[in-house]
């Protein structure tokens, strides 16, 4: 729609001498934009209501432009549904899977760090969030032509890196799948000894300390961990690009300098323990006493110190987004305003709230959760159950992409800030907002689409019905949405137009026919589904979700 939006902007500019954005009307009915005359009144001394009857005097139909309509206050405009469709279908089909994407991101280029949970254990589908996000947004990013490097920062040498080392120490075959229950194990135990916590810290110091043995302890389960881990998310299609290292930042050069500059602001203090304390005052932070510790009284470093110092290395590289769960907000706030102090670019948080359980947040700990690799093999199971009730047959590949996509989709469809309330029946339901419903609008297209040929050319003016309009328009309107999910970081406002758009199409299905329709009027709709199924590919695309031919 940019084209037809562009068009009536600037017949608009010809009358109106402000800065305005025009709407979109909440029911196709009312048109296509809507100019509120508000702004005016003031100005021109009369109601909205009067200016925009005025103004519609002014502006003749045009090949764009079918009507022009006044609704109280608003000027409202139909565009020509026939140059709309001739436009729109045509660019589908010339773009194909470029379809939706811009330059808005040309010769920019993005830091985004995401997923970065501690590399202890298998992950829950509560964690499992954070790479989804993270994932999405890189694939939504890259369609608008940003240049973007994925980075996974490894927390390596943290409290629970260290009561995993000393649990493993009783283990004889340390696997990625022993991983939780050690973990588990030694949590209870340290909760219940003050001399097993005592021993957490003691492995702490020796590995600041530099000993070696402590070294390749970290290093040998943080690489089993890693490995795992990594090797789930790619199965769910999520990749890296480089892997950063907290122990790298551990006391090192970059520390130090990161010190010696925060001192030279003059803005920190030694307490009377001896630790290194930022004065955060100024900030708006919202504590009592905003403040940020930065070592230990022993002078090493503590993992905000090495944070600040990694935010500063990809600060010079290039613009940083990193994907942090909510409860990390103050902390990201603070490494901000150390950031700022040193003024130096803030990085840009997208914060996600937590996937709820029936009975509440998950936890590793505490184990209460579900793994993230446990409701991948059940999504996949379902799907196979669902598969052989249709086919009387199951095709393992394909239930791998629809279970897949369900957990993607129930996840990425909600706003980052709302929680997931996890549900195994509606995350893999066939039915309502879900991937499997998408994937199978995308699948029935192609079962059409191979019952004849795809016309050269057609006369997509005969597309005249009610339920054809709005789909064009649904499809238009799609490198809008694509743009607008970049520009805020939002998966959920594709995850929502995919749904829209695969609804649409199946109200259409069911509304009018297309193989039986007239030779005309058949080429014309089979053109129309075919840009449909594009989009929804598209759109699913960027989620990171696959579609099937046949389901």
């Amino acid at each position: 729609m940019d084209k037809f939006k562009e068009h009536i902007i600037k017949i608009l500019k010809k009358h109106v001498k402000i800065d305005f954005e025009l709407e979109v009307p909440p029911s196709s009915d009312m048109g296509d934009y809507a100019f509120p005359c508000f702004p005016l009144a003031k100005t021109l001394k009369k109601s909205p209501n009067e200016i925009s009857k005025d103004l519609s005097k002014k502006i003749k139909n045009d090949k764009i432009i079918s009507e022009v309509k006044t609704l109280g206050p608003y000027l409202n405009f139909f565009v020509n549904k026939s140059s709309l469709a001739e436009s729109t279908l045509n660019k589908v089909l010339k773009e194909k899977e470029q379809y939706g994407s811009s330059n808005l991101g040309k010769n920019k280029k993005i830091i985004l760090e995401h997923t970065s949970i501690n590399p202890n254990a298998s992950p829950h589908v509560g964690r499992a969030r954070n790479a989804m996000i993270g994932d999405a947004i890189a694939r939504i990013l890259r369609f608008q032509n940003y240049d973007v490097e994925v980075r996974y920062y490894v927390n390596d040498i943290g409290k629970q890196i260290a009561m995993l080392v000393l649990g493993a120490r009783k283990t004889k075959k340390l696997d990625f799948d022993s991983l939780l229950s050690v973990y588990q194990k030694i949590s209870k135990e340290v909760e219940n000894s003050k001399n097993k916590e005592q021993e957490i810290f003691n492995l702490l110091k020796e590995l600041e300390s530099g000993n070696k043995e402590i070294k390749e302890e970290f290093k040998k389960v943080v690489a089993i961990a890693l490995k795992g881990q990594e090797k789930l998310f790619s199965d769910l299609g999520i990749e890296y690009d480089v892997f950063d290292h907290e122990s790298s930042y551990l006391w090192s050069k970059k520390t130090k300098e990161v010190l010696e500059m925060l001192q030279k602001t003059g803005k920190f203090f030694f307490d009377k323990d001896n630790r290194f304390i930022l004065d955060q005052r100024g900030f708006g932070l919202g504590m009592k006493m905003p403040v940020f510790v930065l070592t230990r009284g022993d002078g090493t470093s503590l993992y905000s110190l090495r944070d600040i110092a990694y935010a500063l290395d990809m600060e010079q590289k290039a613009e940083n987004i990193v994907v942090l769960g909510e409860d990390q907000k103050l902390y990201n706030e603070q490494i901000n305003a150390a950031l700022l102090t040193l003024e130096r670019n803030p990085r840009k948080a997208v914060h996600y709230s937590f996937v709820l359980l029936e009975d509440g947040k998950m936890s590793t700990r505490k184990g209460n959760l579900v793994l993230l690799e446990d409701f991948m093999e059940e999504s996949v199971k379902k799907a196979e159950a669902e598969l052989k009730n249709r086919h009387d047959q199951v095709d393992h590949k394909a239930a791998k992409v629809i279970g897949y996509g369900a957990l993607k989709f129930s996840i990425l469809k909600v706003s980052p800030e709302k929680n997931v309330v996890f549900n195994w029946e509606h995350a893999l339901s066939f039915e309502g907002e879900t991937s499997p419903y998408i994937q199978y609008a995308y699948a029935r297209i192609n079962s059409i689409l191979k019952k004849t040929k795809l016309p050269k050319k057609a006369d997509l003016s005969l597309l005249t019905e009610k339920e054809e309009a709005e789909l064009v328009k649904k499809i238009a309107y799609f490198p809008e949405i694509a743009e607008k999910a970049a520009r805020e970081l939002r998966p959920s406002t594709i995850a929502s137009y995919s749904y829209d758009l695969a609804k649409s199409f199946n109200e259409y299905y069911h509304k009018h026919q297309i193989l039986k329709a007239e030779k005309e009027t058949m080429e014309a709709r089979l053109v129309l589904i075919k840009c449909v199924q594009q989009t929804i590919k598209n759109s699913l695309d960027l989620l990171g979700i696959d579609v099937l031919e046949r389901m």
